[in-house]
């Protein structure tokens, strides 16, 4: 359960909207008249200028907007997105181009706009301050600040007007204004006192890696809980929550697969081999691929992988490229080095700057459209290809029956494996490829006239890096000079134009409209380690000696801008860099792994490439100070656990402890809660499972059901080994004591003692094992989630 808001607005908080593609009003909003330009005309991010004529009087991120704001006694509001998010750009359509809206705003606030990709820093930090107070995160972010960039309170998307939504209704963005004007003027000592409050909590949560006494044994067992951490789904591949039959969004999340894959080539994971090249199949299947162009789009919005959210980022792109090949190594699956070939077409075709770098995004929208570049009509098929015969076939392999998107349109997807679709059409999976070529240009070359989804042409150091180490990786594994030369070019880019005269890196290289391309903004902990992966992966598809020492360098620079010194880890932002109110370590791998992860694992290998224990030494105090949670929460860091494989096959030792204070009160909720099972005889070659939890006076933790969809995350869930394999078992939970919390939540949970008991098939001989997920709370405080096991 997370904390809940002190915040005075959470009556607002609470109704945010969030975004579904129903919501999207069917007509532009009414726009101002044409207005002159703002500050934002000579940034050089393409997302800064999409807001240039808004008649909003935008700053960009920077001292002026904070000392104009502390001049004036205003508040801040502050928006954050990027350049392909397709909610951004309706809100900036409905809100900030109203000049109603856009009056109330320039008379009593401050108004920032900045870029998520170029000022990672500012994300991270008013993102966690969002979720400090409970509330899920995403772009737009929406923050209201002091005048000195304390945060106080925050969304995502808000509606231009209050809208209804069920019984209740949910503010639009003048009403929230005018609610924060009214506090601002009337209580405006306690929205400082709670925004202190809140920034408190930011930094303590941005730090806790360094706070919490690190004692845990480095060894296997933590490599084998974090491959176990996830929910695959059976069906369909990709991970989910169980407890809601899959439902919901899907991410690739690359560092997840990566790590999986790297587990399943282990002996008796070969249950886990399966569900990793499942879900790299049903991807490649589904409609997150684009089937004519190549290349992924960012995300499924529901379990199948066929709808997906249509903009494609260059980093989940790298990173899949590299992923695709690693698992074309093991398997020599054709699949998998088709995703690859024309993953990187695509690459080159459409990502590609004339100077051989690599862009950062396509949109998802065109003509204010979600997917409308992207999904066809029956008809349009019927009419491009002609040929009935051509028809029906095309039809056959994409599964062109039923609209899969907005109730008229098709995405296209293979609906089963190319081979069954092969042998139902009666031909080799090469006669069908070599079919279905020309019916794909006809379609390919007709969607190339369509209006074309905006491409954010800068360049961001780290995302190159990824790309590079792509495109590398593919060129060591097919054998391919045209992808190392493409990874080379990159590189020696980077390195020429993109770095200063001492070697620092710089983030972005963009242009100011009307003005040459130039190297720009503070590198940060992932330029510097995503690059040095780019270069690691060159230097083992070459040999050449130049990449090695590139990386040298730049792990040099690395180690004296971003470490933390006896604490372990590295900082988000470099040492002289821009203060903010806090200064994280950057810790958690989402859809790309967190730059203490990458850092830790290119050190890894540059201690094994140069034979140097030092390295080594560095890496496995970075892993020690992230053990706590990859004991306690391992599914949050995949790359991390893959280190640790990594560093536990190099001879690293088995136990560390780290320097840091010890905690004065229980962190996590195994300090509060034990477990003891019981196993019964053998009775029809079944055996009964029963676990007894102890949970510790005034402590309590979630039943199952718990009772609320807010806490089904967080309810207690029993799993069962039979021999190392998960046992299908019906699990019997006791009924939950139910609470009403101070906020007027209900739920149930368990106090003092509760019993979970399942009946497995298993010999008198079989080895059990019960695995327990819980999270401990008391006081509207709560533990670091757990698993138990006992055996």
């Amino acid at each position: 359960m997370f904390l809940r808001p002190l915040c005075l607005l959470a009556f607002l908080i609470a109704l945010t909207v969030q975004p579904t593609t129903a919501d999207e009003p069917k007509e532009k909003a009414k726009d101002a008249p044409k207005a002159k330009p703002n500050r934002l005309a000579k940034e050089s991010s393409p997302y800064l200028l999409q807001h240039a004529n808004n008649p909003v009087d935008w700053y960009p991120w920077g001292p002026e907007a904070f000392a104009r704001a502390q001049k004036e006694k205003k508040l801040v509001f502050l928006s954050i997105g990027y350049s392909s998010c397709h909610w951004c750009h309706v809100m900036e359509r409905e809100s900030f181009s109203n000049a109603e809206i856009a009056k109330i705003m320039n008379e009593n606030f401050v108004c920032i706009k900045v870029d998520r990709e170029e000022r990672p820093d500012v994300d991270d930090i008013y993102m966690t301050a969002l979720n400090v107070t409970g509330q899920q995160g995403g772009w737009p972010l929406t923050m209201i600040l002091t005048a000195d960039g304390k945060p106080i309170f925050g969304g995502t998307y808000f509606p231009p007007e209050d809208k209804k939504i069920g019984d209740d209704t949910a503010p639009g963005i003048k009403s929230i204004l005018a609610r924060v004007i009214e506090l601002d003027k009337k209580e405006h000592d306690k929205l400082v006192e709670q925004a202190d409050h809140v920034a408190k909590l930011t930094a303590d949560a941005l730090d806790r890696n360094s706070r919490l006494l690190a004692l845990v044994k480095l060894d296997r067992e933590l490599v084998d809980n974090a491959a176990d951490a996830y929910d695959i789904d059976p069906e369909h591949g990709g991970t989910g929550n169980k407890s809601r039959s899959f439902k919901g969004t899907k991410f690739p999340r690359p560092p997840v697969w990566q790590f999986l894959l790297s587990q399943s080539k282990r002996k008796g994971k070969e249950e886990l081999a399966k569900q990793v090249h499942l879900t790299l199949h049903k991807m490649a299947e589904g409609g997150i691929y684009d089937h004519l162009g190549g290349g992924f789009h960012r995300y499924s919005t529901e379990r199948t992988w066929t709808v997906p959210h249509f903009e494609k980022m260059l980093y989940d792109n790298a990173q899949l490229v590299e992923l695709f090949s690693d698992a074309y190594a093991i398997t020599q699956d054709p699949q998998y080095k088709r995703v690859v070939v024309e993953t990187l077409a695509f690459m080159k075709r459409e990502m590609t700057s004339p100077d051989g770098v690599f862009y950062s995004a396509l949109d998802a929208d065109s003509n204010h459209k979600e997917g409308e570049f992207y999904v066809w009509t029956s008809d349009e098929i019927k009419k491009i290809l002609g040929n009935d015969a051509d028809t029906t076939f095309f039809r056959a392999v994409y599964g062109v029956t039923a609209p899969n998107f907005e109730e008229k349109f098709h995405i296209l997807r293979l609906p089963k494996p190319l081979a069954e679709i092969a042998k139902d059409q009666k031909l080799t999976e090469a006669e069908l490829l070599a079919k279905l070529e020309p019916l794909k240009a006809k379609l390919f070359a007709v969607r190339a006239k369509r209006e074309r989804p905006f491409l954010d042409t800068k360049v961001i150091c780290a995302w190159n890096g990824q790309m590079i180490a792509g495109y590398a990786r593919a060129g060591q594994v097919f054998g391919d000079k045209d992808y190392i030369r493409a990874a080379s070019t990159a590189a020696d880019f980077i390195l020429a134009k993109m770095r200063t005269e001492n070697g620092q890196l710089f983030r972005l290289y963009a242009a100011v409209p009307g003005e040459k391309p130039t190297a720009r903004g503070t590198a940060f902990l992932d330029d510097y380690s995503y690059l040095i992966h780019g270069l690691l992966n060159l230097h083992d598809a070459t040999g050449d000696k130049k990449w090695l020492t590139a990386a040298d360098d730049l792990m040099n620079t690395l180690l004296k801008l971003f470490n933390d010194g006896d604490k372990g880890g590295y900082f988000f932002t470099p040492t002289g860099g821009e203060k903010l109110f806090a200064r994280g370590k950057d810790g958690y791998d989402g859809v790309q792994p967190s730059g203490n992860s990458q850092t830790v694992r290119d050190l890894l290998r540059l201690a094994k490439k140069h034979d140097n224990p030092k390295l080594r030494e560095l890496a496995g105090k970075t892993i020690n100070s992230f053990s706590l949670a990859l004991r306690t929460n391992p599914g949050s860091l995949p790359t991390m656990a893959l280190c640790l494989d990594e560093f536990l096959a190099a001879g690293g030792g088995e136990t560390t402890t780290s320097k840091v204070e010890p905690p004065k009160n229980p962190k996590e909720s195994t300090d509060v809660v034990s477990a003891k099972v019981s196993v019964g005889e053998v009775v029809d070659g079944k055996r009964t499972v029963t676990v007894t939890l102890t949970i510790a006076p005034e402590w309590h933790i979630y039943a199952n059901p718990v009772g609320s969809d807010d806490l089904l995350e967080s309810q207690t869930r029993m799993s069962v080994f039979v021999d190392g394999a998960e046992a299908k078992a019906e699990i019997a939970y006791l009924k939950g004591k139910a609470i009403t919390d101070s906020a007027g939540a209900k739920y149930g949970v368990y106090e003092g003692t509760a019993t979970i008991t399942t009946t497995v098939a298993a010999g008198k001989n079989a080895a059990i094992e019960a695995r327990v997920k819980l999270i401990a709370c008391k006081d509207g405080k709560c533990l670091l989630p757990s698993t138990l096991k006992v055996k």
